[in-house]
């Protein structure tokens, strides 16, 4: 029986939330309709089995729950234990009493069972050894019963009862039992609970807390209604070891055990009640218990004003979850149970007990036993899947997948693809197939037919996996197919994106060929059997078709198939269809494409020629030496101003050609230069002076050549013209002596700014003056600092000591006896000779002359005389 209830508890299930029956009216079936958008916070189960039978020849009077049985207790003074599964335990079966048990109390650890009837007695039974088994007869009815929590274990065996009395019972000297009564005078005692040090009973006047710890009563909580106690019972639960439940008729109230803080107050008990929650409801209550930091109540709806003679028919009772304020309550489910025979019940034929740590939930009646618990993930997400809320659905079961055992998140997807093609939201359906599809190549194809027989393939193409895993052939075909004649544009763009591996190519071909067949100028359609064509190897087909539509990728096929040969004969047509990117790839690949080729082919078009060569010629002008008199043409008649760069950077045309194209074409500029290179300088001044007629440009011409002819044909040419004397006296003073030109001038001549002419003149003379004395200074400064640093440098010493012997004799220089010592001869490079040693006085070394010295050269090196 220790067995854990999440893992037994296999009981059938029940649906408990009904649709309100035909006889209620239309309002009614509104509200229901309403509340089945919210979802309910428990569910619930119907307990069967051995239960089923008891309650069909019995009814259910009492129960008691534990987490390791259930205790049920009958009108016919019969207690039973089951397991959750409503299995009956063996051996565990009491004929306890003769008459109807009134409570069952179970302990702490589960070891012992108490029960009461109205035939005076109360029965204490173990369950696993009989040593402390009992019966106590009371001569009285007993309403109530409550064993002492830690009854397996205290030596005591606590206990109380309830009659018009509250009997504690315990065992005294010598094992009898010892009563003491603990309250009286107030009414019969029809429910006690036990938690703790704390007991809490109900009478008719209201509820009372005794402290075992303190053996003092530390409250009373009145009653507050006027409804009968016999047919509204007063129903306890203990939160824990210091909350209290009270639920009697309509009113709720939350009870708080504390401890007075006033250590010095004399005659109060050391601990007190607080009501921190109190309301009254518009039901009655039959049972209540928690369920976190919410309230559970059972309850029974009030009795509506019957007329007389009107049979009353009960509706059906309730199980509310409600969050308690201070003065009132917030419902938070309000599930409608359909209790068997409900129809006859009254608040009192109802009861209900809870297994706190497992939050289950026990609907006793009669002849009907419900479990109620929270809903588990799989629960949630069926009723999400059932009000179609597919999203949240996937989201918890991606989130929540080890805990979910009925519900898997690929038959959520399935369910939700279904409701999405009933909805014909095709574009949804084929995004959901990727998220619920993994690698599962089977669902993929399974898919396709399904989109494909709605003819909505256009939806699925985006999504269809196109590796890990690849689909069958026939797949995408299938999809290919439909969009080839449906969407021309659609299939173009799909033959692009698709791998060509995922299909037979040869058999998209044949469905395009067919259908080109009919309409032969279809541009998107002979497109895409240009890309067929390409896939599939047939390469000059591709390049055919590309050429006709004249289509921008024809230049990537010719690049990325090296097809030069085929478009040797095509290459005034590459230009005129796109010029910038043909030129480019035939400059790009001159070796695969001769340009006498192009040069030839382009003869017809002298504009693409000419572009053809210019670049040509400005990414390699070595190779263009052969075209220079082709470009001199060309270039005279689109380019000029290219004209005379050309013919300054080469040399490789011919001189006499290129000037009779430029006398044809009346090009001075380029004329001038041409002569100039001829040698014809004084045609080439002429011909500034006479036709370009610019002083600055036949100056500068004179200053390139630097002949003295040059300049008197010049100053000749200007004596007479104001303008180009003016030019001449502000440019020639750097090149020509100014006087040659001014002693030439006419007496009389009026000559625009000759006074700022001359005067700049003089300036420039004095300038130059000024620069050529101050160059004169810089040398001589450099000349003397020269001077004085070899000065200094040869008046240096240099250190000789005792280990320096004479290159020639190799003996010692310095020797202690003065009377062999004779005078040396030093070098800067650190050579010392004997003087005597030297063949001739000689200011150079001998040894680096030998090793340094050239033939023919000659070094001297500074020499210190010691």
């Amino acid at each position: 029986m220790a067995t854990s209830i999440r893992d037994v508890l296999q009981l059938k299930k029940i649906e408990m939330i009904e649709d309100s029956s035909q006889e209620e009216d239309e309002s009614d079936e509104e509200t229901d309709s309403s509340e089945d958008d919210i979802e309910p916070t428990l569910k619930y189960e119907r307990v069967t089995n051995d239960l089923s039978n008891i309650l069909a020849k019995d009814c259910a009077s009492c129960m008691a729950v534990h987490e390791k049985f259930i205790a049920l207790g009958t009108h016919w003074g019969m207690l039973y234990l089951l397991d959750y599964q409503g299995n009956k335990v063996s051996d565990k079966e009491y004929n306890a009493h003769t008459t109807t048990v009134n409570q069952i109390s179970v302990d702490e650890n589960g070891d012992y069972i108490a029960s009461c009837s109205d035939d005076g007695k109360v029965h204490i039974s173990g369950l696993y050894a009989p040593e402390n088994n009992q019966v106590i007869n009371f001569d009285r009815p007993v309403k109530a019963v409550a064993l002492d929590p830690l009854f397996y274990k205290s030596s005591a065996k606590q206990f109380v009862t309830g009659d018009d009395k509250l009997v504690l019972t315990e065992k005294g000297f010598f094992g009898r039992n010892k009563s003491t009564i603990l309250h009286e005078g107030e009414g019969p005692i029809r429910e006690i609970k036990w938690k703790g040090d704390f007991i809490a009973w109900a009478n008719d006047r209201g509820v009372k807390v005794y402290d075992m710890s303190k053996k003092s009563r530390i409250t009373s909580i009145a009653k507050e209604h006027d409804k009968r106690p016999d047919l509204y019972h007063c129903n306890l639960y203990w939160k824990d070891g210091r909350t209290l439940f009270v639920g009697w008729a309509d009113r709720v109230k939350v009870c708080i055990v504390k401890d007075n803080l006033v250590r010095d107050a004399r005659d109060l008990p050391t601990r007190y009640v607080e009501i921190v929650s109190y309301f009254t409801t518009d039901f009655y209550i039959s049972g209540i218990v928690s369920l976190e930091d919410k309230i559970v109540i059972l309850s029974y709806e009030k009795e509506e004003n019957l007329e007389e003679g009107e049979q009353h028919l009960a509706n059906r009772p309730h199980l509310r979850t409600i969050l308690p304020r201070h003065s009132e309550y917030e419902e938070i489910s309000n599930d409608a149970l359909s209790i068997r025979g409900y129809q006859e019940y009254r608040c009192n034929d109802y009861h209900l007990e809870s297994i706190q740590q497992e939050n289950l939930f026990y609907i006793i009646s009669p002849k009907d036993v419900v479990v109620a618990r929270q809903r588990d993930q799989d629960d949630h997400i069926e009723w999400l899947v059932e009000h179609e809320r597919f999203e949240e659905a996937l989201e918890l079961a991606i989130k929540h997948s080890r805990e979910l055992k009925r519900c898997s998140f690929q038959e959520i997807g399935k369910q939700y693809l279904n409701a999405l093609f009933e909805n014909e939201e095709y574009d949804e359906a084929a995004r959901l197939c990727v998220k619920i599809s993994g690698k599962n190549k089977d669902f993929w194809d399974i898919e396709a037919l399904r989109f494909q027989k709605k003819c909505q393939l256009k939806a699925l193409a985006p999504y269809l996996p196109r590796e890990d895993p690849t689909l069958s052939a026939i797949t995408y075909e299938m999809v290919l197919n439909e969009f080839l004649n449906f969407n021309p544009k659609g299939f173009l763009q799909l033959v692009k994106e698709w791998p060509h591996s995922l299909y037979s190519v040869k058999t998209i071909i044949n469905a395009v060929n067919d259908i080109l067949d009919t309409d032969k100028n279809n541009e998107i359609l002979l497109q895409a059997l240009a890309e067929l064509y390409s896939f599939d190897k047939d390469f000059n087909q591709a390049l055919s078709i590309y050429l006709k539509l004249k289509h921008k990728d024809v230049f990537a096929l010719i690049q990325k198939h090296s097809l030069y040969d085929a478009i040797s004969d095509n290459i005034v047509e590459l230009m005129e269809f796109d010029e910038e990117q043909a030129i480019q790839m035939l400059i790009d690949n001159v070796q695969k494409i001769p340009i006498d080729k192009v040069v030839q082919q382009l003869e017809k078009k002298p504009k693409y020629q000419y572009i053809y060569l210019h670049k040509l010629y400005k990414k390699d002008a070595q190779s263009m030496q052969p075209y220079a008199g082709k470009q001199i043409k060309l270039y005279a008649e689109f380019d000029r101003k290219e004209l005379l760069p050309f013919l300054r950077s080469n040399t490789s045309y011919k001189l006499d050609m290129a000037l009779r194209e430029c006398e044809t074409r009346e090009f001075y500029e380029e004329q001038v230069f041409l002569l100039g290179r001829m040698g014809n300088l004084s045609q080439a001044l002429n011909l500034i002076t006479s036709k370009l007629r610019k002083v600055e440009h036949a100056i500068d011409f004179c200053k390139e050549h630097n002949d003295e002819e040059l300049w008197d044909n010049l100053i000749s040419y200007s004596i007479d013209k104001p303008s180009f004397i003016t030019g001449l006296l502000n440019s020639i003073g750097t090149h020509v002596d100014p006087i040659r030109l001014i002693k030439r001038i006419q007496t009389g001549m009026e000559i625009p700014g000759l006074r700022d002419s001359l005067v700049r003149i003089i300036k420039d003379y004095n300038l130059q003056i000024c620069l050529r004395d101050g160059c004169r200074r810089i040398l001589v400064a450099d000349s003397f600092n020269l001077m004085a640093r070899l000065v200094k440098t040869q008046k240096k010493a240099i250190s000789v000591d005792i280990n320096h012997i004479c290159q020639t004799c190799q003996r010692k220089i310095l020797v202690n006896d003065l009377q062999y010592a004779s005078d040396i001869t030093v070098y800067f490079c650190h050579h010392v000779f004997h003087d005597d040693c030297l063949p001739r006085l000689s200011s150079t070394c001998p040894i680096c002359t030998t090793q340094k010295r050239a033939p023919g050269s000659k070094i001297d090196l500074p020499i210190e005389r010691i």
